[in-house]
């Protein structure tokens, strides 16, 4: 089982359920329609990694601000990179097919560290995403079509989660493709004071 870091505690989730389609300037950017209801899919834990790989030019990255559930509730926050083979989307899309095979494929879910946040925290969240150096995504509360209670209520209405279980809430506008040698640098903030900092440099 792969696992994820909750401070110094190594944690197994069962499952990643990532939320598309969640910033409307992400959905304008890949010509996409304007969801009626929330957009849910499954990474399994074979998909989790803690390292950032180059598989093939058609991979795309898409930053979010991460959760991480306890008690069926969020109680910590972390940086996630939802990896995407774009080409096989697009035609999954056209033909109307469920997203597995450009989504849930090994090590699609790369994570940093978790942290304990409060839930008073959750509308105060930002995300940035840098990629040597340069500022490629930006995130934060006020952007999201969908909160990360109302996120949590969707699943839960229809989906079990385990303790360990992440949920990711969907990427900003300014996905892209990546190569060896790149190094990402994710950073977690609470207004403007950063929380949490992860970076990878990609093998």
């Amino acid at each position: 089982m792969n696992y994820i870091l909750f401070e110094n505690e190594k944690i197994y989730p069962s499952k990643v359920v990532c939320v598309g389609r969640n910033y409307v300037e992400h959905i304008k950017e890949l010509g996409n329609e304007m969801p009626q209801n929330m957009v849910l899919f499954n990474k399994p834990n074979s998909a989790i990694s803690n390292k950032l790989f180059y598989f093939k030019d058609e991979i795309r990255y898409e930053a979010e601000i991460s959760f991480l559930i306890k008690n069926k509730k969020i109680y910590a926050v972390g940086f996630g990179l939802d990896l995407t083979d774009a080409k096989i989307q697009n035609y999954l899309k056209e033909k109307s097919l469920p997203w597995e095979r450009a989504k849930a494929f090994d090590y699609s879910a790369v994570f940093g560290k978790f942290i304990k946040i409060k839930e008073e925290d959750l509308k105060k969240l930002q995300m940035k995403l840098f990629i040597n150096k340069e500022l490629k995504q930006y995130a934060k509360y006020d952007l999201m079509i969908y909160k990360p209670k109302e996120i949590l209520e969707e699943i839960l209405s229809f989906m079990s989660l385990e303790d360990g279980d992440i949920i990711m809430s969907g990427t900003p506008k300014g996905v892209g493709g990546y190569k060896k040698g790149d190094l990402f640098e994710g950073k977690i903030y609470i207004e403007d004071k950063e929380i949490l900092s992860s970076s990878f440099l990609v093998k």
